[in-house]
């Protein structure tokens, strides 16, 4: 214990003796100015793909998880499987809304991560989740995603709420890929990848 602390604190001292022993450096360049170049990434195409490929997977785990396993949870207070999947069909309702796309008819938010444990009706929401919030995507015409939202932020806008729509699906396909693994199912995609990479011919 005594030696990493004295570790520690050389590292820190010697640190320190470089900052402040090292010449002086010019100032930086300018930051350039505004970019007018053509954008050449189509964020609205990109995010409905990627979209539609988080429904696959999403549903295909869904799929591959037994019935018996949506009340797992990996600690008390966390989220079981079936919530953390209903919490993703709540998010892709919700976030559409936050840039003007009317709310999907049916979708009651209060409660909705409890609402049910059944299989099917969890994968039901997944899908239904996923077209709205790809529909409401499509429905954009490219100059709306520079449309500001006052009310998010000073800067923020409608390009926003797609990114972080995209990138919260993303965050929860990790967790629920972790979720998978501790009851014991590979991913469908990694299963099949596995399988193709068994039957390819050997070198």
């Amino acid at each position: 214990m005594r030696n990493s602390v004295r570790l520690v604190l050389v590292g820190a001292f010697l640190l320190s003796a470089l900052a402040g022993s090292a010449p002086a450096r010019r100032p930086s360049a300018p930051p350039p100015g505004e970019d007018k170049s053509k954008p050449s990434y189509d964020l609205k195409a990109q995010a409905a793909l990627d979209l539609a490929d988080l429904q696959k997977k999403f549903t295909s785990l869904a799929e591959a998880i037994p019935q018996e396993k949506y009340n797992w949870r990996p600690a008390d207070g966390v989220r079981s499987v079936s919530e953390l999947f209903l919490h993703v069909s709540a998010a892709g309702f919700h976030y559409p809304t936050l840039k003007g796309t009317p709310p999907e008819p049916g979708f009651v938010g209060k409660g909705f991560e409890k609402s049910t444990t059944d299989k099917a009706k969890v994968i039901e929401w997944l899908n239904k989740s996923f077209a709205y919030s790809i529909a409401s995507v499509e429905s954009m015409s490219n100059a709306e995603f520079a449309n500001l939202l006052p009310k998010l932020g000073p800067q923020a806008n409608e390009g926003d709420v797609v990114y972080l729509m995209v990138v919260h699906a993303h965050e929860h396909l990790g967790q629920a890929i972790s979720y998978s693994r501790s009851v014991g199912v590979v991913p469908p995609w990694t299963a099949e990848a596995q399988k193709k990479s068994a039957q390819a011919p050997k070198p």
